[in-house]
């Protein structure tokens, strides 16, 4: 016998895993740690068994575990970086690796936030999360999420080529995709 949280874990899993991936991607910066963020969120939110009435719920509820777990894992990164440093007082390389396809240069401005800032952006302007909501999942104050979002905005407006607006808190980051998709 079923139960409805395995129903709907399969439903999500399966449905939404390509919005739920990109969306990873926008928020970590990297299409290789995507799927992996993905994987952990759902494995995260349903052990617990989730008790959410609709897939719409569940998949908004992992896009905020998604964000939470690449700002963490950025944080873990800077400071293993950090260590590596000091114990082996060898300077680190990154290496880096052209994306292509849509949305790569989108992914590459992203890239270059800061993690906070990147959280904030994709969450206000790309899940059309409140400034409160998206202060609540990350742990901000309303204060910090608009000033990460403003600050981030206008570094993502310099990246892509373009200049920030007055009130970049409002900006709209639209994808290649999308822009193909209106012609």
């Amino acid at each position: 016998m079923t139960r409805r949280w395995e129903t709907l874990l399969e439903e999500v899993a399966r449905d939404r895993w390509a919005r739920l991936v990109t969306h990873a991607t926008f928020v970590s910066g990297s299409r290789a740690d995507a799927p992996d963020l993905v994987q952990e969120a759902l494995i995260s939110v349903f052990a617990g068994r989730a008790r959410f009435t609709t897939a719409d719920k569940a998949e908004a509820y992992l896009r905020r575990a998604i964000a939470s777990r690449a700002v963490d894992a950025s944080r873990r990164r800077l400071r293993e970086s950090h260590a590596l440093r000091r114990v082996h007082a060898l300077p680190v390389v990154e290496t880096t690796v052209e994306e292509r396809g849509p949305g790569a240069d989108l992914v590459r401005a992203l890239a270059t936030l800061a993690p906070r800032e990147r959280a904030c952006v994709v969450l206000r302007q790309m899940d059309d999360l409140s400034v409160a909501d998206t202060a609540a999942t990350l742990g901000l104050s309303e204060g910090a999420v608009k000033r990460y979002t403003a600050d981030g905005l206008t570094r993502l407006a310099a990246a892509l080529g373009g200049a920030a607006p007055d009130g970049a808190e409002t900006m709209t980051v639209r994808t290649t995709t999308e822009v193909h998709r209106e012609r």
